[in-house]
């Protein structure tokens, strides 16, 4: 018989909400390997289908030719966190997805409510199947895909911190053009009618503003092995 003292951990489910630039990534990545979690990240699975719909000559501009062909693309998400992998169709696109060609057209793609749908759905069941217990990072986690999480948790960060860690990630772009870029990106994604970027109510906010990775990841990592205490 197992002893409290040997069990293993309760499996539990992360969600980890907020708006680009706010560490989210790099805090749910390293928080779900350092605990033994699996790591998805929705919203490389966001761009995998927005680089297909581009590939394929999906006219972006008109939502009900990406809903018509929403079903169409496969693809597949690796959750290992310290090698997440995303193919579409057996094609690896890891690096293409983040092209700013496919960034730009990201917020009108997955606004589409069939392809919030489809994606949904293939989050739920990716959260459902791992077995150990998931870190689940996007913009409406715990309030849409998984409001059963465990736990949820909000980063937020002020616009100047976000677009000078932004434009760092992009080697170098103008900081003052990715402010602008993610304040727009922002209000697409708040106001959007299906799913928007939104804070559920039982969230833990973290404002990671004046915060530096290591630490906005010991606080989520704290959090998240409390969880399990209590489970």
């Amino acid at each position: 018989m197992e002893t409290a003292a040997n069990a293993a951990p309760a499996a539990v489910i992360v969600a980890i909400d907020g708006p680009s630039g706010t560490g989210k990534s790099s805090t749910s990545k390293a928080v779900a390997a350092q605990l033994g979690l699996s790591y998805l990240d929705t919203g490389a699975q966001y761009r995998a289908i927005t680089w297909w719909m581009v590939n394929n000559g999906i006219d972006i501009a008109d939502p009900a030719a990406i809903a018509a062909v929403a079903e169409k693309p496969d693809i597949v998400s690796g959750t290992d966190p310290s090698a997440p992998t995303i193919t579409v169709d057996g094609t690896d696109v890891s690096g293409p997805i983040r092209t700013q060609d496919v960034t730009s057209k990201v917020s009108a793609v997955s606004a589409v409510p069939e392809v919030r749908t489809r994606i949904t759905e293939l989050q739920r069941s990716i959260a459902r199947g791992a077995q150990g217990g998931i870190v689940v990072e996007g913009r409406d986690i715990g309030t849409t895909v998984l409001p059963d999480a465990h736990l949820k948790i909000f980063l937020t960060a002020s616009p100047e911190a976000r677009a000078a860690r932004r434009s760092g990630e992009l080697k170098g772009a103008d900081v003052n053009a990715t402010r602008e870029a993610l304040i727009k990106r922002d209000a697409a994604d708040s106001g959007r009618k299906t799913s928007p970027l939104a804070k559920a109510d039982d969230a833990v906010e973290v404002d990671t503003t004046e915060l530096t990775l290591q630490q906005v990841i010991e606080c989520v990592v704290t959090l998240v092995e409390e969880k399990r205490a209590a489970a």
